[in-house]
């Protein structure tokens, strides 16, 4: 299994967000590429950013930020947060984004979805968010009618490769990963399932490994120390 530290951009600063809410943010570092060169010192391999002002307003402010990431580390990079066309897609990919991860726009815009799946193929990714069995959108503050397994099969069947599977409720508040969700994703998809929300111990890097899972995002537990990367990546493996 993979793991993926996880930067989340704001005001091209490394922050967090407790349950996706903009009100309950962290700033962890000033300089996001410090903490991608860290990760990379660490024996990091991948690197998974979200720019959160894209995921609420649709744009690319940190697109700057992200570039230095990218020109300035070997790391495999992906990026979702407000990709929302064709436009932005190729944007990221122009400054060297390996993979791009299309959240709402998946839900909302089939057309671009399937466009960015026939260009790019593998280079595009989905990240799925879940609250209460439903794919939440619109950075977590809206939830749509697709349920969970509504949503998979058919990404399944357009050709989409790799997923991004958020348990909300999990995310960023240190209580564990939902070993039963993803288990279940592993069991019934082809595709590469990657676990992202509460990943906060070294037992859950074992658990979710152990599902044969792709990968794993880990996000507050490295900034907070809970989990040391280096430990995680040799455990992942």
């Amino acid at each position: 299994m993979n793991i993926f530290p996880a930067i989340d951009l704001y005001g091209g600063k490394a922050v967090r967000l407790l349950k996706g809410d903009y009100n309950q943010m962290t700033v962890y570092s000033d300089s996001p590429l410090s903490v991608a060169k860290d990760f990379s010192a660490k024996g990091a391999e991948f690197i998974h950013l979200v720019d959160l002002e894209g995921a609420r307003d649709g744009n690319t402010p940190n697109l700057g930020t992200v570039e230095r990431i990218v020109k300035n580390t070997d790391l495999f990079s992906e990026i979702g947060g407000g990709i929302r066309d064709m436009q932005t897609v190729e944007k990221y990919l122009s400054v060297g984004v390996d993979r791009v991860i299309l959240g709402t726009a998946a839900v909302t815009d089939r057309a671009f979805l399937e466009k960015a799946i026939a260009t790019h193929g593998e280079k595009i990714a989905v990240g799925v968010d879940i609250r209460d069995g439903f794919v939440a959108i619109k950075g977590w503050t809206e939830l749509s009618a697709l349920t969970l397994h509504e949503f998979c099969k058919d990404l399944e069947a357009l050709g989409v490769r790799t997923l991004i599977c958020t348990d909300i409720s999990r995310d960023g508040n240190m209580r564990g990963t939902n070993r039963a969700l993803y288990k279940e994703m592993s069991e019934r998809y082809q595709m590469q399932i990657v676990a992202s929300g509460g990943v906060s111990s070294l037992d859950d890097v074992r658990a979710l490994s152990e599902l044969s899972l792709y990968g794993a995002i880990i996000g507050k537990a490295y900034y907070t120390g809970a989990i040391d990367l280096r430990q995680a990546i040799e455990v992942a493996k």
